[in-house]
């Protein structure tokens, strides 16, 4: 109906449908009316609303609640009881809508109807180790497209490009890897379809190959494997394929579902079963949008150009973008002045699945934040403002992460079914035990997932796995450095550490009982690190420090920490400042220090001082 589209002021421009429905200027919106013999309303409305909606005059309205016991006046609110039995009575059916508020288009679903979608290009994100081909692939993959129109080489110009094959395109998202994956992901932006894992032929799984199968776990997205350095000697496909089994990722020759495709990215060969691969994978999925709306997306990057000013990448997801469209960008808003595509042409339309670089925002987005086109610059910009509003009152008030406290409360309300958990440990035998051992905790209510179990000190790409998937991660025998800690409050990620494998279990069990969990917390008071060993033979081993954060207190618990590991635990022995005996050396300056009983320290250890308190 045109009642239900916008009207289009460009010629060159597809008449769309905004994804609110109508908007009809300065007036009242409709939030209250009859469908086909339902009153639909979307909040409480009047005895003279309904007798208007319904043709039913409100004196009689009034009677008949009067009638029933309820005494009302033509303008008292009627509650959704009270509007459900006046429907039934004058024959109608009725529904309440919820409404989403425009200020947060994040959270519209859209619904479209079936013959307006239209198949889109998938959007592929390519990880793996390090050294293992990744960005020759990508180079390869990119070079090797052939347009008519062009000579030479590609200019790249934005952070993601298309490939077209057999008539079909594909879009590629230009990431470092799986941590800038699940940095978008922690900010709510779902933009990958396929993932593209890149294994070396002649190296096989490798620790960052474990993490990026866990990051792409975690976001619930299929999963290309392609093993890469086929035109090495010692290439052995049969060999990766194996031990990714461990991992749950079945290749299609062991009877599973994951398509794996022997590739040489430095060669050239194998690349476009590769992209077949993709294609194929592509229609299993049946990615679909409709291009007949205004468009909604996501910020790829962004960056301030001193000629341009404020440019952004962003990624088309539903809906058409068309030039001269007033968009809102996460805080802010601005009137699409230039689209451009990877190679720099002008673009006057952006359909669904479509990379493009845009110019004409008020302000520099951030990267993961999303995008929506309006038809008028008066709403973009009132929206804009909300945002930013809304943004600010958070900022003030704070989030509260999901601690274990919460996590038991919650249990107790019967309001959770799945807990997610980062493990970390000082070693991989370890961390796949209590992996094995909180997965079996699992009941026919609450279940258990470990995201991911590995060993090594816990890092800033644990926390964004947690971050992103509202998980908290457990340490085994492993510290957080200052800055790890930092980047976890900032995230409202809990990092609970444990050094006796059946404490960790025990708590866990408490957690799911809804039990109150009584321990001794640690308290961090402040971590040095030690730059110059000195032997005494009357001391012993002192180790010249500089305290990196909090403060390091005469006589406190300590441990020592070599790479993330704890080494040693036990008690500060001395701590001197410049040959005198110090009650505490705090952030930014030097001390003298020695461990009472341990004399295996080196320059590079880190030693934190704790103290223990009793916490329900």
């Amino acid at each position: 109906m045109k009642k239900n589209n916008y009207p289009s002021k460009k010629n060159n421009r597809p008449q769309r449908v905004s994804n609110f429905g109508p908007r009809q200027g300065n007036k009242k919106e409709d939030y209250a009316k009859v469908n086909g013999g339902v009153f639909v309303y979307s909040k409480p409305v009047t005895v003279a609303e309904l007798s208007k909606a319904i043709n039913v005059p409100s004196p009689a309205i009034i009677k008949y609640l009067f009638l029933q016991g309820k005494a009302v006046t033509i303008n008292q609110l009627l509650d959704d009881e009270t509007i459900g039995t006046l429907c039934l009575e004058y024959g109608y059916d009725f529904k309440k809508e919820a409404v989403v508020d425009e200020t947060h288009f994040e959270e519209l679903e859209i619904v479209d109807d079936p013959a307006s979608l239209k198949e889109r290009p998938p959007v592929v994100t390519v990880m793996g180790h390090v050294d293992h081909g990744k960005t020759t692939l990508i180079d390869t993959i990119r070079s090797s497209r052939i347009v008519d129109t062009e000579a030479g080489g590609i200019s790249q110009n934005i952070g993601a490009y298309q490939k077209e094959i057999h008539g079909k395109r594909i879009t590629f998202i230009d990431t470092p890897g799986h941590a800038a994956f699940t940095a978008m992901r922690a900010r709510g932006a779902s933009v990958t379809d396929i993932v593209v894992l890149v294994v070396a032929a002649d190296d096989g799984v490798m620790p960052q190959t474990i993490e990026a199968i866990d990051h792409a776990k975690a976001a619930g997205v299929p999963v290309i494997v392609a093993i890469n350095k086929m035109d090495k000697a010692g290439a052995n496909p049969r060999k990766v394929m194996e031990e990714l089994l461990a991992h749950d990722i079945v290749a299609e020759e062991y009877g599973g579902d994951v398509l794996c495709v022997p590739i040489s990215a430095k060669v050239g060969t194998g690349i476009e079963e590769l992209l077949e691969s993709i294609l194929l994978k592509s229609e299993m999925l049946e990615l679909k949008a409709n291009p007949s709306r205004y468009a909604i997306g996501t910020v790829l990057e962004a960056n301030l150009d001193k000629g341009e000013g404020p440019k952004a990448t962003l990624l088309v997801q539903n809906g058409t973008l068309s030039s001269g469209d007033f968009v809102v960008v996460g805080e802010t808003y601005g009137k699409i002045r230039r689209m451009t595509d990877e190679h720099r042409a002008v673009l006057k339309n952006a359909g669904p699945a479509t990379p493009v670089s845009v110019i004409g925002l008020s302000a520099v987005p951030s990267a993961g934040d999303r995008f929506m086109a309006f038809p008028e610059e008066r709403q973009a910009k009132e929206i804009a403002e909300k945002r930013q509003l809304a943004k600010t009152a958070q900022q003030r008030s704070g989030t509260a992460a999901l601690s274990l406290a919460d996590l038991n409360n919650l249990v107790n309300a019967g309001k959770v079914k799945d807990i997610h958990i980062v493990v970390k440990a000082d070693s991989d035998g370890t961390a796949q035990a209590l992996k094995a051992n909180l997965e079996k905790m699992s009941t026919d209510t609450i279940k258990v997932h470990v995201l991911s179990a590995s060993a090594g000190a816990i890092s800033d790409n644990d926390v964004l796995l947690a971050s992103a998937s509202g998980a908290f991660i457990y340490g085994f025998n492993v510290r957080p450095d200052a800055r790890v800690r930092q980047k976890a409050e900032e995230n409202h990620v809990e990092i609970r550490l444990h050094k006796i494998i059946y404490e960790l279990l025990d708590e866990m069990e408490a957690v799911m009982k809804g039990m109150v969990v009584v321990e001794k917390v640690e308290s961090v008071t402040g971590q040095a690190e030690i730059r110059h060993i000195y032997k005494i033979s009357k001391v012993g081993t002192i180790g010249g420090s500089y305290v990196t954060s909090g403060v390091i207190k005469a006589g406190s618990k300590v441990r020592l920490l070599r790479a993330g590991v704890v080494i040693y635990e036990g008690t500060l022995g001395s701590l001197k400042r410049y040959k005198e005996d110090a009650k505490e050396v705090k952030e930014g300056y030097e001390c003298g220090l020695t461990i009472e009983g341990y004399n295996d320290i080196k320059e590079g250890d880190v030693v934190e001082g704790y103290e223990l308190v009793e916490k329900k």
